[in-house]
């Protein structure tokens, strides 16, 4: 079968196309021939050697991926072959077959295409547990948004409306803040790109609190880190919650007495341990979100998509932050 593989540390150019051999399923395992894999952030990091985990070379990125069971091993009771699923194992998954554990499989509902399915799990599933384990989001709480044409930010618009918030989105063009709007913020802001000087950091503060209503946001949804931290920190309500989920554009040094001053939790998200941790919790989580994508709540925007051939391109797109919404490889069956 054909693996994308990263052979050394390095950028999405150094990935590259070989043929390898087929996994066969080992107890308690399915294969899963994969039909779509949804390129995440993580992915740009762990074929640098960045990233929290560092997977022995050669690996396949890919932490998320769609597809159908084409064999089952033995102990396997819960799925058979040709069954529509979904997995996330955390890599390898820009293959053309992959084997994981069955526990960690699940079937996708009756409807969704396979590329939304791949689009789904790692940015919706990471957003939901931000919002409502982590947060404690209320209905008719504000919640601030930066990065919100990512991924992960776009995520957590949708979601956040979803749970009855007043929603701002942030983000660094008018073509993004719209595409966010679009998915149903309430109000949206372009904030600077790159460096800020203590200025215009400043300016940003004052935009990001007027922008949020009444004291400032409960809730903040940081998915970008970097300059933009600390405006979004002193732009907070009374008990807000600020939640650090990622750092494109570098990790900030946050100034804690502003924490004091303001009653502020700064809470961190990292949704792929909490997954091992408690398994039984990221199901349930999963259930609420195919319910809210039943109920037209939610909808994984897919703005591009690229053969497995070209997964490089996908990877290198989604690191330069050209892209809205979610990027996936498609895997021909």
């Amino acid at each position: 079968m054909r693996a994308v593989l990263s052979k050394a540390p390095g950028g999405p150019d150094t990935l590259v196309v070989e043929e390898v051999l087929d996994p066969t399923p080992g107890r308690g395992e399915v294969v899963i021939e994969v039909r779509a894999v949804g390129v995440n952030f993580p992915d740009t990091l762990i074929i640098e050697d960045k990233y929290q985990f560092k997977p022995q070379r050669p690996f396949s990125p890919g932490g998320e991926v769609a597809g159908v069971v084409e064999a089952v091993g033995e102990g396997v009771t819960t799925l058979r072959k040709g069954d529509r699923v979904i997995a996330v194992p955390g890599w390898g998954g820009m293959v053309e077959r992959l084997a994981v554990p069955a526990a960690s499989v699940m079937k996708i509902p009756d409807g969704m295409d396979f590329e939304t399915a791949a689009a789904l799990t790692m940015t919706y599933g990471t957003s939901y547990y931000a919002l409502k384990d982590r947060a404690r989001l209320e209905a008719g709480e504000s919640l601030l948004v930066l990065g919100a044409a990512g991924g992960v930010g776009v995520a957590a618009v949708e979601l956040g409306k979803a749970m009855g918030a007043h929603v701002i989105a942030a983000a660094s063009t008018s073509d993004k803040v719209q595409f966010a709007l679009e998915a149903g913020a309430d109000n949206g802001l372009i904030y600077p790109s790159g460096k800020m000087d203590r200025a215009a950091q400043k300016e940003l503060s004052g935009e990001l609190k007027l922008a949020s209503g009444r004291d400032g946001a409960d809730v903040v949804y940081d998915a970008v880190g970097g300059d933009y931290c600390e405006p979004a920190l002193r732009a907070m309500a009374w008990n807000g919650r600020y939640l650090v989920v990622g750092f494109p554009a570098g990790i900030p040094s946050l100034p804690l007495n502003l924490t004091l001053l303001k009653s502020v939790s700064v809470i961190g998200v990292f949704w792929g341990a909490a997954v091992m941790r408690d398994p039984a919790a990221h199901a349930s989580n999963m259930a609420d979100l195919f319910r809210f994508w039943s109920e037209g709540k939610i909808r994984p925007r897919v703005s591009r998509t690229f053969p497995l051939e070209r997964a490089h391109e996908a990877i290198r797109a989604l690191g330069d932050r050209s892209v809205m919404g979610k990027v996936v490889v498609t895997v021909e069956s």
